[in-house]
């Protein structure tokens, strides 16, 4: 199977747990994309919180009912893809750039379930660069404070701040997006704490304990993975 088809296939598998009445969250990227259109095939009565425009569009055009966080009960449901799936389901996310949306939906969510194919799955976190969502105001002094938080984890790595078509990608938002090529992250929980405590950062891409389970496509199939 080819990455693409372990994507859907974890997709499809992840609109199944999905029941009538619920309140579901949409993630963001091309993996939660295959989870929408399968979930929109099943027709279900359902209200949906997505956590990207790009994402409520997509869900609004295949007939899904989809509100603003906050404007629905408690989300029973939420389900989302990662740039890597760690131990533990430790995961870093913000590849799409809507990691602080995709937070706070996760945050408010009874249940979350991740869903990726094979090659996310990764001994330790790190080698994707790790997402940080700053304030546009000053976000080069935010950067140099990064650095100096980074340092203190024995992370000698300079962000860099991410650029499409020339231009700065600002996020749903209006913030922008820094991304620190780690290498490796040996400590997750003190690398998230150290960057939360830097004035400017949003938020990062480090999802800790809040996966409760990973559907993972590969090509024996889906397979599930607790923390």
């Amino acid at each position: 199977m080819s990455a693409e088809d372990q994507k859907q296939a974890a997709g499809e598998a992840a609109a199944q747990l999905v029941r009538p009445g619920m309140v579901v969250g949409l993630g963001t990227g091309s993996t939660a994309a295959w989870f929408v259109k399968a979930l929109a095939a099943r027709k279900l009565d359902i209200m949906a919180v997505a956590t990207s425009q790009a994402t409520a569009d997509l869900a609004k055009s295949l007939g899904i009912q989809v509100k603003d966080l906050g404007d629905t009960p408690a989300i029973d449901l939420t389900v989302d893809g990662a740039d890597e799936i760690g131990p533990a389901l430790s995961l870093i996310k913000g590849g799409g750039a809507a990691l602080l949306r995709e937070k706070l939906v996760w945050e408010a969510s009874r249940r979350c379930v991740v869903i990726a194919d094979s090659a996310k799955r990764v001994a330790q976190l790190g080698k994707f660069p790790l997402p940080i969502e700053v304030i546009a105001f000053g976000h080069q002094s935010t950067m140099a404070r990064i650095c100096d938080a980074l340092s203190e984890c024995d992370l000698g790595v300079a962000p860099r701040l991410r650029i499409r078509d020339g231009k700065p990608v600002v996020t749903d938002g209006g913030n922008l997006i820094y991304d620190a090529a780690c290498g490796r992250i040996p400590e997750p929980a003190i690398l998230a704490a150290a960057l939360k405590s830097v004035t400017g950062v949003v938020d990062h891409g480090l999802f800790l304990d809040l996966a409760d389970l990973a559907l993972i496509g590969t090509d024996q199939g889906v397979i599930e993975v607790e923390p």
